[in-house]
């Protein structure tokens, strides 16, 4: 599964205002909760947020991974935002975050969520497209970029 299949140009936003990792967060959720594929939006918040308690996916180098798995979603959901500033996500390396992918995985469906999060750390941890992601974009710029980057890194 490509992350650039899972992403749609409605759950990417270039531009997200929100002040505090809550409310990027919150804003994400709420967002994502018009998918058909979001059977029940709280009980995806507390996924999400139980998984954060456990430890910040503030990943570093600017980037967060907000993510968990419940059965209130039909299949996976994936989001992403370029945050319009940065914000204090409580990073691993303390630094500032923009860049956030949010991925919801059906409770059942563990090995594609485990793969999918792999591959979205690996295309992250790349400077260069990160930094690129970070230029002015539309959200169908933004799902053209990760099928670049895919392209390069894994056989399709």
């Amino acid at each position: 599964m490509k992350i650039s299949d899972i992403l749609t140009a409605d759950l990417v936003w270039p531009g997200l205002e929100g002040k505090t990792k809550e409310e990027i967060i919150d804003q994400i959720i709420e967002r994502i909760a018009a998918s058909p594929k979001v059977l029940d939006r709280e009980k995806v918040r507390k996924a999400i947020l139980d998984r954060e308690k456990i430890m910040s996916t503030g990943v570093g180098n600017g980037f967060a991974i907000p993510h968990g798995k419940t059965d209130a979603v039909s299949d996976i959901v994936a989001a992403f935002a370029v945050t319009a500033e940065p914000i204090d996500y409580q990073s691993l390396d303390e630094k500032p975050v923009r860049l956030v992918f949010l991925l919801v995985g059906k409770d059942n469906l563990v090995g594609p969520h485990i793969k999918l999060l792999s591959r979205i750390s690996r295309l992250m941890s790349k400077e260069e497209f990160r930094r690129r992601l970070l230029e002015p974009h539309t959200a169908a710029e933004i799902i053209e970029l990760f099928k670049q980057e895919e392209a390069t890194y894994f056989e399709v």
